[in-house]
């Protein structure tokens, strides 16, 4: 198995991670690690931080999150933590323009913006819920795990 450097936390991860939906998930196992430093140099895109804050205030009541601490958890979590990036200008145009020529069509252009991103960051490995909507990555050379298959390979 290789060496992961650099892992790219999707939009699911954060939520996981952040919102105790069940006891001890495998999101919250790798915000814990993130903590205590067993994790380095985690990333995620300003995208899934905005995903985060829009499917957090609108969850089920026992889960919902008012939208000031859904901004104190990003804050405190996500931004003091996670390197956060997203698209320059220029780049956005020949995005859309490959997306086009793709044909990624509806909201599947929201993840294939989340995998520009993870690239560009210079990711080896996306940690996602949504495995099969980042496989266009394993071309790449980029790893697409799910939560548990990282806790699992890194014994968290």
């Amino acid at each position: 198995m290789a060496v992961l450097t650099s892992l790219f936390l999707d939009t699911t991860v954060l939520l996981g991670g952040l919102i105790e939906f069940s006891p001890q998930s495998p999101e919250q196992s790798i915000f814990d690690a993130i903590a205590a430093g067993r994790i380095r140099k985690p990333q995620t895109a300003w995208h899934c931080c905005l995903e985060f804050f829009a499917v957090a205030t609108r969850l089920p009541p026992e889960y919902r999150l008012a939208p000031a601490d859904a901004v104190d958890l990003l804050k405190g979590e996500v931004f003091g933590r996670l390197a956060v990036h997203q698209l320059a200008s220029p780049a956005l145009e020949n995005f859309l323009n490959e997306a086009a020529n793709d044909r990624v069509i509806g909201g599947r252009v929201y993840d294939a913006h989340i995998a520009r991103i993870a690239r560009q960051s210079g990711a080896d490995a996306v940690v996602t819920g949504n495995r099969r909507h980042f496989t266009s990555l394993l071309a790449h050379g980029i790893r697409v795990l799910t939560a548990e298959e990282l806790v699992k390979e890194l014994d968290l």
